[in-house]
């Protein structure tokens, strides 16, 4: 587990379409999106409510049906869900009866891996994210943010190319959130594999990221695809960072621009 994940995980997107709904009431979540992400690299996507975060999120796991366009995983198109694609949602999705080792484990254990190797692949997946105390504790016996930091642990005993998180520390506190960050930078640093992470927080965006793609209200599309070039590994001071406050600020602009674009966009009009 703390050696890179087996594959890449190149992301490329072209003239993405996708429609929501049937008949009259069908209408375009996101249009024409283009999108490089490149393996390894920690991209967040921020856009105002409805503009289509989920949705691309959801093409990307491979649970929803292009309208036209494509989505390519190192040159493979991408047709269905997959565990090379891990998707880590707001709630966690841990069965509250199994204790936490084999929550993790359940992943390996339906694919047929003895018990023997699937428990020390939990184990250290478990080591990843700094649980390996907690394996026998149940869900319920576990913070929010533990139990979030489990579902990450089941989704990277896969060793996913690519880890989809929306939202994922959304129902957090404040301080719970920020030890969420750092702890993801920590893991994600010793995996190494691509993140696309959906948040409507731009302070955990420019945190996190390598870049931040910003997106249209309704039908979502790319706006903006902003570098976010400070080194890591990064401290939570740099939030006060003066360079980190303007950055903030430009998103700020791009979103607040398109929130009052939505406000005077009816329903289902493009």
């Amino acid at each position: 587990m703390n050696t890179p994940v087996d594959k890449p995980g190149h992301i490329s997107i072209r003239g993405l379409r996708i429609r929501l709904g049937e008949g009259g009431q069908a209408f375009d979540a996101i249009r024409d999106i283009d999108l490089e992400i490149a393996a390894g690299s920690f991209v967040c996507v921020l856009g105002p409510s409805g503009c289509g975060k989920s949705t691309l999120l959801g093409a990307l796991a491979g649970h929803l049906s292009k309208a036209s366009g494509e989505i390519l995983l190192d040159g493979a198109p991408i047709d269905g869900p997959h565990p090379d694609r891990g998707l880590v949602f707001q709630q966690h999705t841990l069965f509250p009866w199994l204790r936490l080792l084999d929550n993790v484990a359940f992943g390996p254990k339906m694919r047929g891996l003895g018990k023997t190797e699937r428990r020390a692949q939990a184990i250290e997946a478990l080591n990843l994210v700094g649980l390996r105390e907690f394996a026998d504790y149940y869900p319920a016996q576990l913070s929010g943010g533990m139990q979030q930091r489990g579902e990450i642990a089941r989704v990277l005993i896969n060793r996913p190319r690519v880890l989809l998180m929306d939202e994922p520390y959304g129902a957090l506190d404040a301080q719970t959130r920020a030890q969420m960050q750092g702890q993801l930078l920590s893991a994600w640093n010793q995996v190494r594999t691509t993140v696309v992470f959906v948040t409507h927080d731009i302070d955990e965006a420019i945190f996190l990221a390598d870049r931040v793609v910003v997106m249209s209200a309704r039908p979502g599309r790319v706006i903006a695809d902003l570098p976010v070039t400070f080194e890591r590994p990064r401290a939570p001071d740099l939030v006060t960072d003066p360079a980190f406050i303007a950055q903030k600020r430009q998103c700020l602009d791009l979103l607040s621009a398109q929130t009052s674009l939505d406000r005077l966009t009816p329903l289902g009009v493009p």
